[in-house]
């Protein structure tokens, strides 16, 4: 094989690779001969077909299947050979090909640039520490036993109010027909949360147990039956039990049920977690400042492959005429997102940063006892889909790079109260409007790695 430059323009370089014809006929020759143990041909017996036979009949296939596999192993050594950082898909421009001729062709690259990082101790960000004030820990709190309440019997003759929890069954007509699902039993609502019809819970009020009632309600829109939806109906029910709420005490009883060693467990379990709310919107901030100051102070080429390619897959879902209309836009965000990545990319590999198959391993393991409940459904899902596992890789590897310019810049730590969050966090949706100008995932890839960026 012989590569040599043909031309090199910007990013973009051209090789011109030549295979010798005899290296294509000793594939052809060896392709033959597997062949032969695979063919059956009538006349012959299973294994005894001549080559000469298998080439006249499937001659031009072979021939373009060995070609084919030549192609994409004489590409990558061409690509080996010149020291090329690749961008996306090379492409292949045949020159000459045939039997007894040398394969002649030219390879059209776009290459990764060379990145050259500045000195990120200079740059400045804001890392916010939130405190939660034990009010809107109580309120959760309150919250937390209104959502878990219990509830006990009503007197025989004491009315339905709001709140109670009433237990009923129904036939329901329309028209004064039955319909598919027209009857249900020991249905159970809590009156005042209308989770059931629309203006159905205000109808039991003052109901006691044992009656019989007919209630109006329209059926909703989206039933499954379609020939059914908004059809006015009438249930007749039959009240089989009323209960009201218990009054609920938030004691160490109270957090045991809720899986907490005691009340004081139970508040810091809360505090933890709307902490931890707060503080992911916060992140994102603060890596959005970082990222504005690394993206500013850079100057970066870009492969124009690597742009189109990230503009397609931001607009795949849109209509033409959006496509259109946003181009400029979408080109811009496109170009801001493989830049960041290149530099980020660039500063992870500068300081060996890596991300173990264990640490994957752990992180999914997290986010299983995140999901009481559900840990089957999550373990399901990386075990099924090998491609979010890489993603989540991907995500870790990201967060290395992050964590690693914090504690290289001057990062000025603010302590905050849930009100001063908010404000900073509806202020950035304002005037971020650009939502997508939060996630800066790069499809840059090289050869033997993708990694994605984001500033969320």
């Amino acid at each position: 094989m012989k590569v040599e430059v043909k031309s090199k323009k910007g990013l973009r370089t051209i090789l011109s690779v030549i295979v010798d014809k005899k290296n294509i006929q000793t594939k052809m020759n060896e392709r033959l001969k597997e062949l032969q143990k695979e063919v059956a041909l009538k006349g012959f017996r299973p294994g005894k077909v001549p080559p000469d036979v298998i080439k006249s009949q499937f001659g031009k296939s072979i021939y373009g299947e060995v070609v084919d596999k030549i192609l994409r192993d004489t590409s990558a050594k061409a690509i080996d050979e010149k020291k090329l950082k690749v961008a996306g898909q090379p492409k292949i421009d045949l020159k000459q090909f045939g039997e007894g001729k040398d394969l002649k062709y030219e390879l059209q690259i776009d290459c990764l640039p060379n990145v050259t990082l500045k000195n990120f101790d200079k740059f400045k960000a804001t890392s916010f520490k939130i405190k939660i004030e034990d009010k809107i820990i109580d309120e959760k709190l309150k919250e937390i036993a209104n959502q878990n309440k219990q509830f006990e019997e009503k007197g025989e003759n004491d009315k339905a109010t709001n709140g109670d929890q009433i237990t009923f069954d129904y036939s329901a007509t329309i028209e004064g027909n039955k319909f598919e699902g027209s009857e249900g039993k020991g249905v159970q609502l809590e009156l005042g949360k209308d989770l059931f019809l629309k203006g159905f819970d205000e109808q039991l009020i003052g109901v006691k147990k044992n009656d019989t009632k007919i209630l109006d309600a329209s059926l909703p829109a989206n039933h499954p039956k379609k020939e059914l939806a908004n059809k006015n109906t009438k249930f007749n029910c039959k009240i089989l039990n009323i209960k009201k709420p218990k009054a609920i005490k938030i004691d160490d009883n109270f957090a045991k049920l809720m899986g907490a060693k005691n009340i004081k467990d139970l508040k810091t379990l809360i505090e933890k977690q709307i902490s931890s709310q707060y503080s992911q919107a916060l992140n994102s901030i603060t890596k959005k400042e970082i990222l504005d100051q690394i993206e500013k102070n850079h100057t970066v080429d870009l492969p124009q492959n690597l742009i189109d390619q990230e503009v397609s897959i931001m607009t795949q879902n849109l209509k033409p005429e959006d496509k259109e209309k946003h181009k400029f836009n979408n080109e811009k965000l496109a170009k801001s997102r493989i830049k960041l990545g290149l530099l980020l990319n660039e500063y992870g590999e500068k300081n060996d940063l890596k991300v173990s198959d264990e640490e994957v391993r752990n992180e999914i393991q997290k986010q299983i006892k995140g999901m009481p409940g559900q840990e089957k459904m999550v373990l399901d899902y990386y075990q099924k889909n090998p491609n979010a596992s890489q993603s989540l890789k991907g995500s870790l590897y990201e967060e290395k790079i992050i964590e690693l310019i914090k504690s290289k810049i001057n990062l000025i730590s603010k302590e905050i109260n849930t009100s001063e969050a908010e404000k900073i966090i509806a202020e950035f949706n304002k005037t971020d409007l650009d939502s997508d100008k939060t996630r800066t995932t790069s499809s840059t890839k090289n050869k033997t790695k993708s990694k994605k960026i984001s500033k969320k």
